[in-house]
């Protein structure tokens, strides 16, 4: 193992122990949106999160671990506060029923966003489920679209079930609050074919052609996606449903269609 340097070692001589630290205190506001957004960060726990975080360039501003935890060296290398913590803290501030006993708070990224001829993006639009939201992202991400999208009301992208079911996806390309109005108009002006995931006016998926450039836009659960921006769709398509469901859980309905719209890029 590769040892530990003066910079290292000397962060690795900060504990905390009470759960009245003040530390302790504003860490915990990080479990409420209000939070999150009064300090710009956010609150990640296990080793795989942690890890993507590191990779991508995040910024990771502190890195919590409850003493006797494995630290791997080079995340020293990138972090500039760590504390260790009584499992009683890490209790206090984990929000999983079983702590993996490191954690760690992360400054919220800023993108611009700039719509570009040639990429496919996602637009979420109200979307209340985080476990949902987050699988919206892994998905979006793994077939290779440039970001996502989505409007008011959907579910904070930094709750804590929507990170953890992203899976480190969070950490992989921008995902951006945004007016659907004007994403879809600045689609349209920029020629690129806007498709809702909805029945009405709709055609099967596949009458649709395949393409690298598109935005796909998916609903929310219950009342679908809203009616002035199904209004301005180039196209709607659906899904057929074979057997006796109503419907498809978003994220899956989400991932069978952009995979087919990304066909002809997924067959490069």
């Amino acid at each position: 193992m590769k040892e530990i340097d003066k910079k290292g070692a000397s962060l690795m001589d900060k504990r905390i122990e009470s759960i009245q630290n003040p530390k302790v205190k504003e860490w915990k506001k990080l479990q409420t949106k209000k939070g999150r957004m009064q300090y710009r960060q956010f609150f990640i726990e296990g080793e795989h999160l942690i890890e993507e975080a590191i990779k991508h360039q995040s910024r990771v501003d502190v890195l919590l671990a409850v003493e006797n935890t494995d630290v791997p060296v080079k995340w020293l290398e990138q972090i500039t506060q760590m504390y260790w913590v009584t499992p009683v803290v890490m209790k206090y501030l984990s929000q999983i029923e079983t702590s993996q006993g490191i954690a760690a708070i992360c400054s919220m990224p800023v993108y611009d966003l700039e719509l570009k001829n040639g990429c496919s993006y996602l637009l979420v639009d109200r979307v209340q489920d985080p476990g949902n939201f987050g699988t919206l992202i892994r998905t979006a991400e793994a077939i290779g679209v440039q970001a996502v999208l989505y409007t008011k009301g959907t579910v904070d992208v930094y709750n804590d079930k929507v990170v953890r079911a992203t899976q480190g996806a969070i950490f992989h390309f921008p995902i951006l609050e945004v007016d659907g109005l004007v994403c879809v108009h600045s689609c349209q002006e920029k020629g690129i074919p806007v498709y809702g995931s909805a029945l009405q006016n709709a055609v099967h998926y596949q009458e649709v052609a395949p393409s690298n450039e598109f935005m796909l836009i998916v609903g929310n659960e219950g009342g679908g996606i809203d009616q002035h921006l199904l209004n301005q769709t180039t196209q709607n398509i659906y899904l057929p449903i074979l057997g006796q469901s109503e419907s498809l859980n978003v994220a899956v309905a989400a991932g069978i269609l952009l995979y087919y719209l990304k066909s002809n890029k997924l067959k490069a």
